[in-house]
């Protein structure tokens, strides 16, 4: 059975963003806005200018909130007061690495936060009787140590990290509350990067070291564990996902992925490729120091369920990714 929909010719209502200003929330705000949504977001101090302010990106036309996804209350209040049909819940810490040095913060903002925010929703959907269609930009660090390549819907979830664990607290209280009767769907998301993409991850540390040493203002790249193996996707490709998944017929699970899974090695081989460096051993350090305590196995995702209930199919591949990613740090250093 195909849930497919083109969300385009779903006519504009309100939508509510949690993480609007990070790489994915931004394209979904602009993809929303060109066709006629209403879209708030929440941000943790308004915009004091420009449209990007310490990496995140402010777009006009959304109408931004102050909130703390740590605080259930006020989150409450704002979602009341902007009743929207949609809630993308994009917001949290994003980063593996840093769920290691505030693990209990991670399990908050990340976990916690959710059940809090599910059962907001659920008690205005019923105080009101408007439906409210959420996801959960959920995660493949849920499969942790997996058993077997690819993954999918149907992958034990056994987390090895905080930030993983947290992922599964949020990923299960979807389904608790989409048991409930709530139109409560996840995206289970796999690495997926842009030009938007902050410097503090390692695939932009990358792209960005590549255009400072091939312009001779870097001498060294260093970095973790080398071998790590991931499946690298598209942001945008990823947020079209995400789109079509909030408005199919019924609400699920669905694994976000290429299917095509590289190593963090492949990654720096096709950064310095991209601008004309071979010989890239040169110019990286490996730095133990840099490694998490723990790292999933390979992760690669299994897209035959999302392919045939929505219609989706990655369109960008793994090396031209890497190289928009150079070409936007080689324009940054020409400025």
């Amino acid at each position: 059975m195909s849930d497919f929909r083109d969300v385009r010719a779903v006519a504009g209502g309100t939508a509510f963003l949690t993480g609007v200003t990070g790489q994915d929330g931004s394209y979904l705000a602009e993809s929303l806005l060109s066709r006629g949504w209403e879209v708030h977001g929440l941000v943790r101090q308004r915009p004091q200018a420009g449209p990007t302010v310490d990496g995140e990106m402010f777009i006009d036309g959304v109408h931004y909130h102050v909130g703390d996804l740590a605080k259930p209350s006020g989150l409450e209040a704002i979602l009341r007061s902007v009743a929207p049909e949609l809630v993308f819940n994009l917001g949290g810490i994003s980063s593996v690495y840093q769920s290691w040095q505030e693990p209990y913060d991670t399990a908050l903002i990340s976990g916690a936060s959710v059940v809090g925010m599910l059962e907001t929703m659920w008690q205005v959907q019923q105080a009101t009787g408007k439906q409210i269609r959420f996801l959960q930009a959920s995660s493949a660090e849920l499969f942790g140590d997996a058993e077997f390549s690819p993954q999918s819907e149907e992958t034990p979830i056994r987390p090895v990290s905080p930030y993983g664990a947290a992922k599964a607290l949020a990923h299960h209280a979807v389904g608790v509350y989409r048991g409930r009767g709530m139109f409560a769907s996840t995206a289970i998301l796999y690495n997926h990067e842009s030009v938007r993409r902050p410097s503090k991850f390692v695939t932009r540390k990358i792209t960005s070291a590549a255009a400072a040493i091939a312009a001779g203002k870097q001498d060294k790249l260093s970095l973790g564990n080398l071998a790590a193996v991931r499946d690298w996707g598209w942001a945008p490709d990823y947020v079209d996902a995400m789109d079509r998944i909030a408005h199919a017929s019924e609400p699920d699970d669905f694994v976000v992925a290429t299917g095509i899974s590289h190593s963090v090695q492949d990654f720096v081989v096709a950064a310095f490729k991209a601008v004309g460096i071979e010989d890239w051993q040169r110019y990286v350090d490996v730095d133990e120091s840099l490694s998490r305590p723990t790292d999933a196995s390979e992760m690669r995702g299994d897209i035959s369920k999302i392919s045939s209930r929505v219609g989706w199919k990655p369109t960008v591949d793994f090396d031209e990714l890497v190289a928009a990613m150079v070409r936007h740090d080689q324009a940054l250093l020409a400025e």
